[in-house]
Order: structure tokens, then sequence, then C-alpha cells
């Protein structure tokens, strides 16, 4: 069974545990892996947020900057170029909507949350930009604490990890304490394991396996895996890893298998059969699965 969590986001509290909460994913960048380019431009942005939102997502995440190995770094400016005129023009049409910036920078945070943001989103654990643990307390906002090993550009290089798990749960539970020591209250934040960030193909799935460990650590959890790499190269055909495009069935394998092993959110590129699988699962979770 899930633990029962009440995330608060600033101007409401969302429920986490009754139900797997999905959170769409909107990247408005040139050269994120798997739909780069096709919501650079901010009307296109919106409209792809809100048919996300009418298929059922609760949190759309809007990010400007691909994190991807071999992604350009992007300046605080072109990314609150990108990201802010869709967070605005969102809000202004969906104001109910529970929008998410991806962003590990405080400064575009500050600036999204301003506009209507009520999640921040950060795949650094808070670490990239010294100044966003304290933001994040002064917004009173929600926030999602990612693990990560190093930068994109390092991850080639780095040396494998012996125990994925005993790793992630080491990192996320010292930058969860030094979050809250900074001001960031723990009942706005959820924790994010951070599959593929740093982790070689083959060990993402320890970290799938034993994904139920990670609830000891008293936070909601959010997973993202959605058309990741590490799928890719477990629908591998002839040596060649599966096209990003061919790795749904992959990637609900894997977010069922989470939901499962308790996760509260899952963060997706497909909400509506991520949905679908969703509301068989969590029969399943709550039927003592």
């Amino acid at each position: 069974m899930r633990a029962i969590f009440q995330w608060n986001v600033g101007s409401r509290v969302l429920e986490l545990g009754r139900r797997t909460l999905i959170m769409g994913v909107v990247n408005v960048t040139p050269d994120s892996f798997s739909d780069g380019g096709l919501y650079i431009d901010a009307e296109k942005a919106v409209l792809r947020a809100e048919h996300l939102l009418d298929e059922g997502a609760t949190i759309v995440d809007v990010g400007g900057e691909s994190t991807r190995p071999g992604s350009e770094l992007v300046s605080e400016e072109e990314e609150r170029r990108r990201v802010l005129p869709v967070i605005r023009d969102l809000k202004r049409r969906r104001p109910n909507a529970v929008v998410s910036v991806d962003t590990y920078k405080a400064s575009v945070a500050r600036a999204a949350v301003e506009l209507g943001a009520e999640v921040v989103n950060d795949v650094s654990g808070f670490r990239w930009d010294p100044k966003m643990a304290k933001t994040l307390a002064e917004l009173k906002i929600g926030a999602v604490l990612m693990h990560t090993r190093g930068r994109p550009e390092e991850w080639p290089a780095l040396p494998p990890i012996g125990d994925p798990v005993l790793m992630v749960k080491r990192d996320l539970r010292q930058w969860a304490e030094t979050a809250t020591l900074a001001g960031v209250k723990r009942d706005h934040l959820v924790l994010d394991p951070g599959f593929g960030f740093g982790k070689r193909f083959e060990e993402n799935y320890p970290l799938l396996a034993h994904f139920a460990e990670l609830q000891q650590m008293g936070f909601p959890l959010l997973a993202g895996v959605s058309r990741k790499s590490f799928v890719g190269r477990m629908l591998a055909s002839d040596g060649k890893d599966a096209e990003v495009a061919q790795r749904l069935y992959g990637t609900l394998a894997a977010e069922t298998a989470l939901i499962l092993k308790g996760t509260h959110i899952i963060r997706t590129h497909d909400v509506r059969v991520a949905l679908e699988a969703a509301k068989v699962a969590d029969a399943i979770v709550a039927s003592g699965g």
C-alpha cells in the first residue's frame, strides 16, 4: 500500500496516494530527446498542454532546456523567453490547471511562479543553483527534488554504481534534509529517483525492481521513465535501440510496475494511455496488491 500525503503546492493541496496522478510533459525546446522542436512555438505548446489536461493530466510540466546527453546549455534569458509565455497563456486559458516549471534556475522558477506556476521540478535536486532551495522556501510552492549524478556532459564517463538503490536513497535523504534546513517545508516536497540521470542503462532496472524501498524515506514519490533510453535498449532489435516513437509499450510496463511499487505521480509524454494503465494498477494497489 502507498502512504497518503497532502502535497502543499501553495494555493492548494493535492492528495497523493489514493490514486496515481499524471504529470504531462511539454518541452518548449528544439532538442529534447522525445519531442524536441514540436512545441517550440508558444501557441503550439499551450495547445499541447491543454490537450494533455483534457486527456486527464493533473499537472502539466513545462520545460525550456533539454537535459539529454549532448544537449546545449540554455541561458537564463533564453529559458525565460521559451517558458514564461507558455505558462502565462496557459494559466489565462486554464486558470485551474496545476502548472509545473521544469528548471534548475532559481530566477526562472521565481518568474514562472509569479505567472501562476505552483510547482518547480528541479532535475538537479536544488544543487546546480545555490539559490534554489532558499527561493523555494520563500515562494512556498510545491517542489520536485530529483536525483541526478553529475551533469549530462559528464554521464558517459561516470563509473558504474555499485548499488543504485542505496545510492539514491542516501543522496535523496541528504538533499531533502538540506532543503528543509534551508526552509523548504516537508509537505511541499516530492522526491524523484531520476531514472536515466547519471545511471547506466542496466542500473535503472534495480531501481525499478526495488522502488518500493524508496517509500522508507517518508516522502511522496514521482517517477519519470517515459520513452527513456534504458527502455529503448531493452527493446533493441538487430543491435539497435528502439526509436523513441516505438517505446510506448515498454514505457507502460515500467510505469505500471512503478505504480504497483508505490509511486504517487507518473511524469509522462503519453497521458491518456498512462492514465488508463494507472486506473488498473491503482485498483490492484487498492485491493492489497
